[in-house]
């Protein structure tokens, strides 16, 4: 008698979903996300394994812009299945031999149940975390997420970055184009968004100008 495959459920969220609910310890005490962070942006983000040479370089490079999130109200949190231990002595080694001190948490997942939750193991991969981020709005819904192979170190610049984007096209209800602030078109204008009906798409052009490549392709200075 046949029998029907077994299908392995993974969470993956998507994005505009709620972040998932879930209860942490870390390094600096146990948090419930996302509520322990109502009303603030905030990154969290995987890495495969403490002690390792990427990872560390990541853990570095947060450290050394970690002021700079926080002047966009953007608090960072690290994540892997390491356990609590090894994230305290991990972080005791970057802060002696690198000179820096982390200062954010770093959540001890041990049992793999936040992992989970957030879609970061893949099996195709391991059983360690995938190179993740997941970016959350002040109301708890993730706005954007990465996902890098092990061999590949990430752009902090680069999150920073989507984080400056992502409260700029919610604040002005504009878009950033490719690279924004330093796009190769508009430089650090945003692009305004198209319009409703065939009257606005005609008095588009005329009323922007120069501004307008098209009616449908229009920037502008914040």
């Amino acid at each position: 008698m046949n029998q029907e495959p077994q299908t392995i459920q993974r969470a993956t969220p998507l994005l505009g979903d709620p972040f998932p609910e879930m209860n942490v310890q870390t390094t600096h005490g146990p948090m419930s996300l996302p509520g322990d962070m109502k009303g603030k942006w905030f990154v969290l983000f995987s890495h495969p394994g403490d002690f390792t040479p990427v990872c560390t370089t990541e853990f570095y490079a947060f450290t050394k812009r970690a002021d700079q999130f926080k002047a966009l109200g953007c608090e960072l949190i690290g994540h892997s299945v390491d356990q609590l231990n090894s994230h305290l002595k991990w972080v005791e080694w970057i802060n002696e031999k690198m000179n820096v001190e982390v200062p954010f948490p770093v959540i001890a997942d041990g049992l793999g149940t936040a992992a989970i939750k957030l879609g970061s193991i893949h099996p195709g991969k391991g059983s360690n975390t995938v190179r993740s981020v997941y970016i959350v709005d002040p109301e708890g819904k993730l706005r954007l997420m990465l996902y890098y192979p092990q061999e590949i170190g990430r752009s902090v610049d680069e999150i920073l970055r989507a984080v400056k984007a992502l409260q700029t096209s919610d604040n002005n209800k504009v878009s950033t184009p490719e690279g924004w602030p330093k796009n190769d078109l508009f430089g650090d204008e945003v692009i305004v968004p198209s319009p409703k009906d065939e009257k606005g798409a005609k008095d588009r052009k005329k009323q922007m100008g120069d501004a307008c490549l098209d009616w449908w392709l229009c920037h502008k200075k914040l």
